[in-house]
């Protein structure tokens, strides 16, 4: 074992001891293989130094690249198969042999590692802008869920929701790619176009016998709105499937908070605020209480990026303004409730 200074630190070296900031919350476990993100926290919380192994009794290799707990892993396993499978059901999507069961399998798999799967600093492995469309619909699938579990819902309930949130995208694989994939703004002619991809889905699936009418529901309904104002049928309120109201909030969530062609990913906690203000009217606003309360439960000492770039953690979470707690930087208590310029750019550590 040997101490030394943060700023001599190297990437790859392995924690001996737990780092702990200065009000006693452990930074960083024993054990731990340094990153570059890990040298800009500890040198954030004014960490002088910390202890590591020593090269002789436990050689480095610089090449190592950390992996996250073993139990993590096979969540990402399963996540990839999900997303190869999903391109090619997107790929061949025809409501002939849709191949239900396969997803159905795949998707159960899935959802056996659910708890590793947190929605605020959850991002996959790999990214390329042409797969979100992909990716968007695994993690709606998988943040319908959770919400749907959260709420109370029928256990006999909880996979349909998670089929509906993978599958409410389908129509687009039948919508032109140069409109799915334009770099910049829609024309009014194209987003009209873009926005039949709602019946095209629900004609996909309403002929596939083993799919639940929630799930094909979802389909054309997933961007109607409470008080009408949505597409493609402007229904309001209980004319909306229980289905489509949880996955329509967590697409709008996932849709926000990610790169896409035409903009760039929003601070999650930014979106937790509109999707609040969008909760009076347009979302239905006991399932919205219900996912905000819920994805912001974090144990004070979760250490948080700020939008001015300074790093801290949470010591006090406010019930009545769960996306604007107080947070520590290096001693200084920032009230985000009045502070209103300041917000939570990012999650670092849960």
């Amino acid at each position: 074992m040997a101490t030394i200074s943060v700023s001599q630190l190297k990437t790859g070296e392995k924690m001996s001891d737990n780092v702990q900031t200065k009000l006693g919350n452990v930074l960083f476990m024993k054990g731990k293989i340094v990153s570059e993100k890990d040298i800009e926290i500890l040198k954030a919380f004014l960490i002088p130094s910390i202890s590591i192994e020593s090269k002789e009794n436990d050689p480095v290799n610089d090449d190592v690249i950390e992996e996250p707990n073993n139990t993590i892993l096979p969540f990402y396993e399963q996540y990839d198969k999900m997303l190869s499978l999903l391109k090619k059901v997107f790929n061949s999507a025809s409501g002939q042999n849709f191949p239900i069961l396969e997803v159905r399998t795949q998707l159960e798999a899935l959802l056996q590692h659910i708890d590793q799967y947190h929605i605020l600093t959850f991002s996959p492995k790999t990214f390329q802008l042409n797969d979100y469309l992909f990716h968007n619909s695994i993690m709606v699938s998988l943040t319908s869920y959770s919400l749907a579990r959260w709420h109370g819902l029928a256990a006999k309930d909880l996979m349909p929701i998670a089929i509906s949130g993978l599958l409410h995208d389908i129509g687009n694989a039948k919508v032109d790619p140069g409109i799915l994939y334009k770099p910049n703004k829609l024309t009014p002619v194209e987003f009209e176009e873009l926005k039949q991809h709602t019946t095209i889905g629900y004609n996909l699936l309403k002929n596939v016998a083993a799919i639940n009418e929630g799930v094909k529901l979802t389909a054309i309904q997933h961007h109607e709105r409470e008080d009408g104002s949505g597409y493609p049928l402007g229904i309001k309120g209980d004319k909306i499937h229980l289905y489509s109201k949880i996955v329509a909030i967590s697409d709008i969530f996932h849709a926000m908070t990610s790169d896409r062609y035409h903009k760039k990913a929003a601070s999650p906690y930014l979106v937790l605020d509109q999707l609040f203000t969008e909760s009076f009217g347009k979302l239905d606003p006991a399932l919205v209480q219900t996912f905000i309360q819920k994805v912001t439960q974090f144990h004070n000492g979760v250490l948080v990026k700020l939008n001015d770039k300074r790093i801290g953690e949470i010591v006090f979470s406010d019930r009545a303004n769960p996306t604007r707690p107080w947070v520590n930087v290096n001693g200084q208590i920032i009230n985000l409730t009045t502070e209103r310029s300041l917000y939570i750019q990012d999650v670092i550590q849960k």
